[in-house]
């Protein structure tokens, strides 16, 4: 018996190629998986190679010790940091416009959305530079506080102004993630528990907040991960301390012309990337076997 599975066995993948619908399936398939290995595969590898070789063309880690030593250290340190603040206010902010708008009628639901997602189609540099232009000492935000003490404010050129000119550039998405969400909470649920004598903190905490936390999760991991390789704005409107991994690596490129550590910068940064997308997935699994247990 076990014989004859072992010799039926190298015969089962040329009985599937002899199939028309496989081979067409393949013949279909063809064009994407050559797309991915040219414009994704090959990059990623010729990348990676180049992290890995010294200027004698021998193999070395040099590049990625100097990357994660010294000022590269530093820059990498506040590429996580200014991301990461970047991932809390997105949800802060967001969180408030999603839960406003998940409870307005679905015609000014779609109204609000609108007004949320249309300025992410406008270019990025020219949001950017319409934040220099509001944020600046003559700008509209220092003209209105003009009557503060100290005004005006220091609100360019530094961690705040990176902070808000990224978050603004995320807050579409986090919007989006979280309105999805709690468009899906099922409001009985909420009404069942308020007629059982809970406040409204207490349905917030115990019923709204954990059926909403996958989202909020996948969001702030979402906007973090975005942000890691943002180059723009922080370009702008940032100063020599608010420095982040992409404009370091444009620097070792063009004004250093120095390949091998960018490349080695570039997969830490990918590396990151792939990082975080993992526990997007993990949260996201998690969420939906919580949903399913409570479901059943």
């Amino acid at each position: 018996m076990a014989a004859t599975l072992t010799a039926n066995a190298p015969a089962r993948p040329r009985k599937l190629l002899a199939s028309r619908r496989t081979r067409v399936g393949i013949l279909y398939a063809l064009p994407v998986v050559v797309y991915l290995l040219v414009l994704f595969v090959y990059p990623i590898l010729s990348t990676l190679f180049l992290s890995l070789k010294n200027t004698d063309g021998s193999l070395t880690l040099h590049w990625y010790v100097d990357a994660l030593t010294g000022i590269n250290l530093s820059v990498l340190f506040t590429t996580l940091r200014i991301s990461a603040e970047t991932a809390l206010f997105s949800l802060v902010f967001g969180f408030v416009l999603a839960n406003a708008i998940s409870r307005l009628k679905p015609l000014w639901a779609g109204v609000a959305m609108l007004i949320v997602i249309v300025p992410h189609f406008i270019s990025a540099l020219v949001r950017t530079y319409g934040w220099i232009i509001l944020l600046g000492d003559k700008g509209l935000v220092n003209e209105t506080l003009g009557w503060v003490p100290g005004a005006p404010f220091q609100l360019l050129y530094n961690e705040i102004g990176v902070v808000t000119g990224t978050t603004s550039v995320m807050l579409p998405y986090t919007v989006l993630l979280l309105y999805g969400v709690m468009r899906g909470v099922d409001r009985r649920l909420l009404a069942a528990a308020a007629s059982m004598g809970a406040g409204r903190l207490t349905i917030f905490r115990r019923v709204y907040l954990p059926l909403i936390a996958p989202g909020l999760a996948s969001a702030g991991l979402l906007s973090f991960i975005l942000s890691l390789g943002y180059y723009i704005t922080p370009a702008l409107m940032g100063g020599p301390d608010q420095t982040m991994i992409a404009s370091l690596i444009n620097q070792q490129v063009m004004k250093q012309n120095q390949w091998n550590g960018a490349a080695a910068q570039g997969v830490i940064l990918l590396l990151m990337t792939f990082a975080g997308l993992l526990l997007v997935k993990l949260v996201t699994s998690l969420g939906a076997s919580r949903k399913k247990r409570s479901a059943s």
